[in-house]
């Protein structure tokens, strides 16, 4: 009969209990490669963090009221403000205009701005906050099997103009909810470019 200190066999439960200490252990570490999936974002936000202070900053202006002290209140200044593009009276023309011969009615506030000519001047804002990332798993995406890009955020576009210091007219547009996915399948994975690499040389 062996002594007891020689018997080095080690009961089943010990064995499953180091599997499933294993098993965990590895999917924590596969999980945790997700982070390492690429992620960018553009970001064109300030002075407001989100589509609805962009949007309640516009409605707090008032046509044939607001000042351009008034609108430094609000965030917007051209010369500290991220982003804007301040339009000279051209730009203006080109843009809000209607072609020779049309009968289209013209907002008041263009009308006054294309008499006022080069008293007039425009601000185009353009804000906007991109988020992009890769979702899914780390070992298909790295591998190029299969990469899923999901892309979220916002875009808010005004555009004002303004006559001796005073706004004369306004008009905004956007996305207040951008959600975008795009999936892309390699069946071969890091092979799939491969066969054309092969053909261009010849």
């Amino acid at each position: 009969m062996k002594p007891a200190f020689f018997d080095c066999s080690v009961p089943q439960s010990a064995w499953r209990r180091l599997a499933w200490i294993g098993s965990l252990c590895l999917a924590l570490a596969l999980g945790g490669c997700a982070s390492l999936l690429p992620r960018g974002a553009a970001q064109t936000s300030k002075p407001w963090s989100n589509f609805g202070q962009a949007h309640a900053a516009y409605q707090r202006i008032q046509p044939f009221l607001t000042t351009t002290a008034q609108l430094r209140q609000v965030g917007i200044d051209p010369l500290t403000t991220p982003n804007i593009t301040i339009l000279n009276y051209a730009d203006i023309v080109r843009r809000l205009l209607p072609p020779s011969g049309n009968d289209i009615a013209i907002d008041p506030g263009i009308r006054d701005c294309i008499q006022a000519q080069t008293a007039c001047h425009g601000y185009e804002i353009d804000q906007r906050h991109i988020d992009r990332r890769r979702v899914g798993n780390f070992w298909l995406d790295f591998l190029d099997f299969r990469r899923e890009t999901v892309t979220t955020g916002w875009r808010f576009n005004m555009l004002l103009l303004v006559v001796d210091d005073r706004v004369v007219y306004k008009l905004w547009g956007g996305q207040p909810e951008i959600f975008q996915v795009e999936t892309t399948r390699n069946p071969l994975g890091p092979l799939q470019g491969f066969g054309q690499s092969v053909l261009g040389r010849y």
